[in-house]
């Protein structure tokens, strides 16, 4: 078995920080979001993997390098138009051939095991399964309708959900898939639906194993989720302690990284403090995770994801916040009192 890992896309919902970062790479808890889903795979037993890009020698080739830093070997497949999931699939024909594989999209965060469902797909060669999952508002995702545990329809996005079973991002299929795709039309939003293509199996009379997902489940593609999902990771965070740590209390299951400085400060876990951190004089609360070579000083913050090299000084309280890499925050004690704001495309500024 092969994997296609989708990590094409453009983000728009996480701008501006995917305006120099793929939506894939924004860490979670100080890891790339497309990671989690490698270590899965792999851990799957899967070491053939495709890997679906928007450009030749794309950032996520750049981070991700061959795959022998998982014992795998990785292709790098580009998709210039995001015309859909099975654009994609049909895309990276050649590089599946005629094996069974499963697909998996990159910013999607799942805290499930794989092995068991490729095992069972192995065991009972369905021509599909699907992952489910209830979500409050099915009509952002596609949906599956059952009966009697059977998924007798498939739509995506619908305007009136005929469920509340959201398609997680994990599906496997036989080579079968292959030509139904081929015989698929453009939906109404010009792209080429995954969902319609595994109805086309449903409508061949074809097996469609479906699995509700026991562990949680997030789509990491806007700000709250990926917080959400770095809230969810944080609570299986093992304490380390690889820094100097020195007139502070350092509370709960906290990683602190190799050359990080925690002093005369307060970390309440689960948190995560990277390499070469320095924070002074400040408060780092649960839920936080603060990425390399970050400096915080005479600052507040908590449930706050801050990507590498970012200065943090004098801010009273951040808490909800995603700050990007290089991103510098700070009060300056002056009159009149005044607010400078440097911000990029589609920021967001919430002032008390």
């Amino acid at each position: 078995m092969k994997a296609l890992i989708l990590a094409g896309g453009k983000g728009t919902r996480l701008r501006p920080i995917t305006y120099s970062l793929a939506k894939q790479l924004v860490p979670v808890a100080n890891k790339p979001v497309i990671e989690y889903g490698i270590d899965a795979i792999v851990a799957a037993g899967i070491t053939d993997i495709g890997i679906i890009v928007i450009e030749p020698n794309s950032p996520i080739e750049e981070s991700c390098g061959d795959g022998s830093r998982w014992g795998a070997r990785f292709t790098y497949i580009v998709q210039p138009d995001p015309l859909g999931l099975a654009h994609a699939v049909m895309t990276a024909r050649p590089f599946l051939g005629d094996d069974d594989f499963i697909m998996y999209l990159g910013d999607n965060l799942i805290k499930s095991s794989l092995r068991d469902l490729v095992d069972e797909f192995e065991e009972n060669r369905p021509a599909a399964t699907v992952l489910l999952t209830p979500v409050d508002n099915p009509s952002q995702f596609g949906v599956a309708e059952m009966e009697n545990d059977k998924v007798v329809r498939l739509e995506e996005k619908p305007k009136e959900p005929r469920s509340n079973l959201a398609l997680v991002g994990v599906y496997l299929f036989d080579r079968v898939i292959h030509d139904v795709i081929d015989q698929l039309k453009p939906s109404r939003r010009g792209e080429y639906e995954i969902t319609e293509a595994i109805q086309g199996l449903i409508d061949r009379q074809m097996t469609v194993r479906s699995h509700i997902v026991t562990g949680w489940w997030k789509d990491t593609g806007t700000v709250e989720a990926m917080l959400e999902a770095n809230r969810l990771i944080l609570e299986d965070v093992v304490t380390a302690q690889n820094g100097t740590v020195t007139d502070s209390q350092v509370d709960g299951r906290v990683s602190i990284g190799k050359g990080a400085v925690i002093q005369n400060s307060t970390v309440r876990g689960p948190a995560i403090i990277g390499d070469g951190c320095t924070i002074v004089n400040s408060y780092v609360g649960p839920f936080s995770a603060i990425d390399k070579n970050t400096k915080i000083s005479d600052s507040e913050l908590e449930h706050c994801i801050v990507l590498q090299d970012c200065e943090i000084s004098g801010v009273a309280r951040l808490d909800g916040c995603l700050i990007g890499r290089g991103a510098k925050v700070k009060r300056v004690q002056q009159k009149p009192a005044t607010m400078r704001l440097v911000l990029g495309d589609s920021s967001e500024v919430t002032l008390p």
